[in-house]
C-alpha cells in the first residue's frame, strides 16, 4: 500500500515569529501588528501631508511659505531679544525678553500690538501682585495662595483675550525665583517691555504679514469646487445611472461648499486685520497683491452655493421612492445635464480667472472664456428653450414631474444669472434688440 504523505500542520507561534523576523520586512510587519493599522496609517498620512507642504514651499508664494516666514521671524526675534538682554544689558538669565518676543510674532501686525498690550499688562499685574503678596506674608506658599486666585480671575476677563494666563505664570516664576525686591521687579518688567518691542518691531519691519492672497485663493477654491459639483451632477444625470444614494452624495458634496464659505469668511477677516496699521511705508516693505476681490463676491458665491444645495436637495427628493415628486424622463435630464455642465464650466473658468486673471477679481468683465462666450450663451438659450417646451408639455398631464422639472429649471436659471452675469446681460441686450427690430415698421 502506498502511504499518503501527511499534510503539514499549522506552524507554531515560535516558528511564525522566526519566519517573520527572518525574511525582509518581517520586523516592520511585526511592528505594524504590534502598534495596529490605524496609528501606522495616520503616521503615513501625516508624513505625506508634510511632504506636500514642503513641496508647496518650493513651488512659490502661498500659505505654507507664509507660515515658514512667520516661524523664522519668531525664532529670529527671540534670538535678537536674548542677545540684547544678555550681552548689551548684562542680564545673566535673559528669560523674559526672548519669551515675550517669541510669542508676539503674530499673524498680523495689529494682533501683535494688541497681544503685546494684553501680555505686558498681564505680566505687570502678575509681577506686582506676587511681589506685594510676598511682602505682606513673607512666605512663598502664602503669597501664591493670595495672588493666584486673583490672577486667574483676571485671566478670564475678556479684555485680556488668551494672554491673561501669563499673569498667573509670571507670579509663579517671580515667587519661585527666590527673594523678591524692587530691583528684581523692575528688572522683570523692563525685560518684558524689551521683548515686546523687539517682537512687534520684527513682525512689522521684516516682511510684514499681509493676508490678501488667502482671500483670492479661497474664493477661487469655492468657484472651482462649485464647478466640480455641478459637472459631477451633470455627468451622472447624463449617464442615467443615478439613484437615492447618488443624490445623497451630491447633497453631501454641496454641503461641503458651506465649509468652504466659512474658510473664505475667515480669510476675509484676516485680510482686513492684516491691512490695519499697514499703510504707507510698512506696506512697501512687503510685495503682495495690491487688492482683493470685493466683499460682494463673497455674497455672490454664497448665493450660488445656496442654489447648488437647493438643486441637489430637489434631486434627492425626486430620487426618494417614498416621496410623491418624480424625476423627469432620462432624455429630459440629459438636456438638463448639458445646461448644468455649461454652468459648471463657467464656475471653473471663474476660479481660474481669480488666480491668474484681472487683479480686481470681478467675474465676467474681462475676456470671455468657456461659458462666458457668445456660443455658450447661445447654447444655454437653446437648452433652456427645449426644457421650457417640455415643461409646458408636462404641465397638463404630469403634475409631479412638472414640479421637479420646474424647480430644477428655476435653480439652473438662478445659477446662470449669478455665475455668468455678463453673459446674462448680453443675452438681455440681444433679446431686447431683437424685439425692437421685430416691432419696427421695416420688419413688418
Amino acid at each position: 500500500m502506498t502511504r499518503v504523505p501527511e499534510s503539514p500542520g499549522p506552524p507554531s507561534p515560535e516558528d511564525s515569529r522566526e519566519a517573520s523576523h527572518g525574511r525582509p520586512g518581517g520586523r516592520w510587519q511585526a511592528l505594524v501588528r504590534l502598534l495596529g493599522v490605524r496609528p501606522v496609517h495616520a503616521a503615513r498620512t501625516e508624513a505625506a501631508r508634510i511632504g506636500r507642504s514642503v513641496r508647496a514651499i518650493g513651488r512659490g508664494p502661498g500659505r505654507e511659505r507664509d507660515l515658514l516666514v512667520q516661524s523664522l521671524k519668531a525664532a529670529g526675534a527671540a534670538l535678537l531679544a536674548w542677545v540684547v538682554a544678555k550681552n548689551l544689558m548684562g542680564d545673566p538669565m535673559a528669560l523674559m525678553a526672548p519669551w515675550v518676543a517669541l510669542v508676539l510674532v503674530q499673524a498680523t501686525v495689529y494682533s501683535s500690538l494688541r497681544r503685546a498690550a494684553q501680555q505686558c499688562t498681564a505680566i505687570c499685574a502678575g509681577t506686582l501682585l506676587a511681589s506685594g503678596a510676598e511682602a505682606v506674608t513673607g512666605d512663598t506658599l502664602g503669597a501664591l495662595a493670595i495672588c493666584l486666585p486673583l490672577l486667574m480671575l483676571l485671566a478670564n476677563w475678556s479684555r485680556f483675550g488668551d494672554q491673561g494666563v501669563y499673569g498667573a505664570t509670571t507670579a509663579v516664576f517671580t515667587l519661585a525665583a527666590g527673594s523678591v525686591s524692587a530691583a528684581s521687579v523692575g528688572h522683570r518688567l523692563g525685560q518684558t517691555l524689551l521683548g515686546a518691542v523687539i517682537g512687534v518691531a520684527v513682525n512689522a519691519l521684516v516682511l510684514p504679514p499681509i493676508h490678501l492672497r488667502d482671500v483670492r485663493e479661497n474664493l477661487a477654491a469655492v468657484a472651482r469646487e462649485t464647478g466640480d459639483v455641478l459637472c459631477a451632477v451633470a455627468g451622472e444625470l447624463s449617464d442615467g445611472d443615478w439613484d437615492a444614494r447618488t443624490a445623497a452624495d451630491w447633497s453631501r458634496r454641496s454641503a461641503r461648499l458651506e465649509h468652504r464659505l466659512e474658510t473664505l469668511h475667515s480669510a476675509r477677516r484676516w485680510s482686513r486685520e492684516s491691512l490695519r496699521l499697514m499703510n504707507g511705508p510698512l506696506r512697501a516693505l512687503r510685495r503682495v497683491p495690491s487688492s482683493v476681490p470685493p466683499d460682494a463676491e463673497d455674497e455672490r458665491w454664497s448665493r450660488i452655493t445656496g442654489h447648488v444645495r437647493a438643486l441637489t436637495r430637489t434631486l434627492a427628493i425626486a430620487a426618494d421612492q417614498d416621496r410623491a415628486p418624480q424625476p423627469p424622463d432620462p432624455e429630459v435630464l440629459a438636456t438638463y445635464a448639458r445646461l448644468l455642465e455649461l454652468i459648471g464650466q463657467s464656475c471653473r473658468a471663474e476660479g481660474d480667472r481669480l488666480l491668474g486673471g484681472p487683479a480686481d477679481g470681478r467675474s465676467g468683465d474681462g475676456d470671455a472664456e468657456d461659458g462666458d462666450t457668445e456660443d455658450g450663451e447661445r447654447t444655454r438659450r437653446e437648452l433652456h428653450h427645449r426644457l421650457e417646451e417640455v415643461l409646458r408639455e408636462h404641465a397638463g398631464r404630469e403634475a409631479a414631474r412638472t414640479t421637479v422639472l420646474g424647480s430644477l429649471l428655476l435653480q439652473a436659471e438662478s445659477l446662470w444669472a449669478e455665475a455668468v452675469p455678463a453673459a446674462v446681460r448680453e443675452s438681455v441686450r440681444q433679446g431686447a434688440a431683437a424685439g425692437t427690430a421685430s416691432r419696427s415698421p421695416d420688419a413688418e
